[in-house]
């Protein structure tokens, strides 16, 4: 695409150099649905143009553009070299407390490429790796609860003052759709326990104006590794970013992700239109060794099927994502590699050392049940993403991998290639 086509288009100037604008975003990775709703282009918008559409969940112009080009440049399926980020950078402890911090990148490292080679084989950057879960099981949660003890115990230690999670939807007509929310009380970590299987543009719910917060807050993140990703080339190249407090965030916690879907495509059309799913029933929704399990409360097991039978579902964008294991967040977490009930956790960096030292007093903790499991699903989510792109070449080439190699790389254990699990 010529890259001032669409400007020059609408009022026939030629466009000085240096400027791209919204409009690029829109017909290169939404239109070509290939945006992952991050939420990123949102929050990198230092004039707070861009919105979400409550329609579709997309990003939208809501005023005009400026043409600065960030929300091109920090777009993880647009401008954004996202393997540029790892590994992460060592942060800021100041008096033994999680503090903000920007990270620098440094460009003579050999940071790995889609193409293949290292640092990008094994688990990238690991300080120490675990299987947890929390030592009080809250009702709701998808693995371990790992996630929400660790937000629990910082919240109750003072660290953080809040934590960007998902909540249920309350809307009667969205049943099983996850929202962002930033929950700052327990209770409202709890609400958040579970999984939803779809984005939610969660980094748009940075501007943290509808919050009660202190001045200068301090914010942990749940996400998926492409909206770890947005985080951190912000908090690599420092600039105003509006009214998203990018500046806030002192944790990341990456969820391990191969794939995330559409909400209406997957848990409307898919269960309830053609499966006659009940979604007023369900307790869980889970994606394990393969399978998409989806599980009353009475405990009948209303759907039990090859996720491969929703590949039709899930956001076209994450095929071209090669980040499974959450290489630049602070702390990775998931089900893979660990037995049924707990959770791995890949502690990456100094501060996210320190987090779960704080919250370990609520955790059972031993090694890693088989953290060669997490190699075998990196690898294949790698030569996903490389044949993703070889396909934008030549659109005839085949996609030689399905989801039935997900199924082989778990056959006989119980390691679960999770989707998304908050």
């Amino acid at each position: 695409m010529k890259r001032y086509t669409l400007r020059e288009k609408m009022n026939g100037i030629p466009e000085p150099p240096g400027k791209v604008w919204f409009w690029e975003l829109e017909a290169a990775v939404i239109e070509a649905e290939r945006c992952v709703e991050c939420g990123t282009c949102v929050a990198v918008c230092p004039s707070n143009s861009i919105g979400v559409d409550p329609d579709t969940n997309l990003p939208e112009l809501v005023k005009m553009c400026t043409g600065c080009s960030l929300c091109w440049d920090f777009c993880p399926r647009g401008g954004l070299r996202y393997e540029a980020l790892w590994p992460p950078s060592t942060p800021t402890v100041t008096e033994d407390r999680i503090s903000a911090m920007t990270t620098r990148v440094d460009s003579a490292d050999p940071y790995w490429k889609i193409t293949g080679g290292p640092p990008g084989d094994g688990l990238g950057a690991v300080l120490e790796r675990f299987a947890v879960r929390s030592s009080k099981r809250t009702e709701g949660v998808q693995d371990g609860g790992a996630v929400t003890a660790i937000l629990s115990g910082l919240l109750a230690a003072g660290e953080i003052d809040g934590a960007l999670v998902s909540k249920p939807s309350s809307d009667p007509n969205q049943p099983w759709r996850g929202v962002p929310t930033i929950a700052t009380t327990p209770s409202e970590l709890a609400a958040a326990a579970g999984s939803f299987y779809n984005q939610t543009m969660a980094l748009a719910e940075m501007d943290l104006s509808s919050y009660d917060l202190p001045p200068s807050p301090r914010i942990a993140v749940v996400g998926t590794p492409c909206e770890i990703q947005g985080i951190r080339a912000m908090q690599s190249r420092r600039w105003s970013t509006g009214n998203h407090r990018i500046d806030a965030v002192v944790l990341t916690i990456a969820l391990l992700c191969t794939k995330s879907f559409d909400y209406e495509a997957l848990m409307l059309r898919e269960l309830v239109d053609r499966r006659g799913v009940d979604l007023d029933r369900v307790s869980k929704v889970d994606v394990t060794r393969g399978r998409m399990i989806v599980e009353y409360r009475d405990g009948e097991i209303a759907v039990d099927e090859p996720v491969k039978a929703f590949h039709g579902a899930a956001l076209k964008g994450c095929d071209e994502c090669a980040d499974f294991l959450g290489r630049s967040a602070d702390l990775s977490v998931g089900s893979v590699g660990s037995a049924e009930g707990w959770t791995t956790v890949l502690v990456r960096s100094e501060r996210g050392r320190l987090a779960f030292q704080q919250a370990r007093a609520q955790l059972d903790v031993r090694d890693l049940d088989d953290p060669d499991a997490l190699i075998r699903l990196d690898g294949l989510d790698k030569r996903i993403a490389e044949r993703s792109l070889q396909r934008k070449l030549d659109p005839d080439l085949p996609l030689f991998i399905d989801y039935e190699e997900h199924v082989r790389a778990y056959e006989g254990t119980d390691r679960r290639p999770a989707v998304t699990s908050r």
